[in-house]
């Protein structure tokens, strides 16, 4: 068969993989790139095949790299199942993989594969096995290896929506209790490959730039004021600051409680952040920043009652001009009572003369 159905046991592990020392160290890979076009077909392709399941979706990405330096311009869809009740069980179609390919060299020569995407949104126990069978479709001679990207496609996400790994050989000294007996030199040791992570960013050419600007364009609502926009990108802002504070506090609490052993570069870094905070604790500061504020909230208390004030006149002069060209029947009742008012007047002056001669002749 041209498919794959897998059911051997993976070394790999459900958590959060751990980057550890390498034992035998592979060509590195510096930082991976992923284009808007990956991104869109990503999305679409896990909409067609396992929106409101809790399955994934899984695809091939294709582009370049040089220097440790992957770029991802492109990606496929590939069929993939998984068994729900066992997770070491999955179907990939290799058949459909390689006509992809064949196909996208006769439109994009350049273009080959340098990893595979998956929607995730964590790292599962197949991922080892599948960079397995993508690293076969790698091109001969590559020194670079392949990448595994975990795409979360979910909308509530507020940080950058792709994480990527390399694979690296570690050693692992925690083996069985049989394995360290049956070792005649008593130190027992296992090499196995496991994920680690590798900085991702969103790049994008010229012409895709032009593109992403017609998407949010369309997207974009004429009706939402500037202010609007700058308050929900402060929003955004802050809770993706909240999140990596909430980062910091988790790894600070794990390392205290032993759970995980101390990276003094990270400390270091977090140490650094900290000294750059500014101190907010100045009388001066303060009494600024709330006359500021202040004036910034009279500046929008201002707009907001001459925004009403304008679009209540609009509407004044949108009904006036409605009335004037189709009419409600105002006009003609007006006409009505005016004409009844001076036959009023009339009535009333001529009995006022009738009584005056009457006088007159008595």
């Amino acid at each position: 068969t041209n498919s794959t159905m897998a059911t051997t046991k993976s070394s790999s592990s459900n958590d959060t993989p751990a980057a550890a020392s390498p034992s035998s160290p592979l060509p590195d890979v510096t930082e991976v790139t992923i284009h808007p076009l990956v991104l869109l077909s990503a999305t679409d392709h896990y909409h067609r095949v396992a929106r409101g399941t809790r399955k994934r979706a899984v695809g091939v990405l294709l582009g370049s790299s040089s220097r440790g330096a992957v770029d991802a311009t492109n990606s496929f869809a590939v069929p993939f199942e998984e068994d729900s009740k066992n997770s070491e069980v999955f179907y990939l179609d290799h058949n459909y993989l390689e006509n992809m390919l064949a196909m996208f060299r006769k439109v994009h020569a350049k273009e080959r594969v340098v990893g595979f995407y998956s929607t995730g949104p964590q790292i599962r126990s197949n991922d080892l096995r599948i960079f397995d069978l993508v690293k076969r479709f790698v091109p001969a001679g590559t020194i670079t290896p392949p990448v595994f990207v975990i795409i979360d496609v979910r909308p509530g996400r507020e940080s950058i929506p792709t994480t990527a790994y390399r694979v690296v050989e570690e050693v692992d000294s925690n083996v069985p209790a049989a394995a360290a007996a049956s070792n005649k030199g008593g130190g027992a040791a296992e090499v196995r490959k496991t994920f680690a992570h590798v900085p991702s960013l969103i790049g994008a050419m010229e012409a895709e730039e032009v593109g992403v600007e017609h998407l949010l364009r369309d997207i974009n609502d004429p009706t939402v004021s500037t202010v609007a926009n700058l308050v929900k990108a402060k929003l955004s802002g802050l809770s993706t600051l909240t999140e990596k504070l909430v980062e910091m506090k988790d790894y600070l609490t794990a390392v205290s409680e032993g759970r995980m052993k101390p990276n003094a570069e990270i400390i270091a870094n977090m140490q650094a952040i900290v000294n750059l905070l500014p101190n907010l604790n100045v009388e001066e500061l303060v009494r600024s920043m709330l006359v500021k504020n202040n004036d910034m909230h009279m500046v929008i208390y201002l707009s907001a009652l001459i925004r009403c004030v304008i679009a209540l006149h609009d509407l004044v002069l949108n009904k006036i001009a409605y009335n004037e060209e189709v009419g409600d029947g105002l006009g003609d009742v007006i006409v009505k009572a005016k004409k009844a008012e001076k036959d009023d007047s009339g009535e009333e002056k001529k009995e006022e003369e009738d009584t005056k001669a009457s006088k007159e002749k008595k």
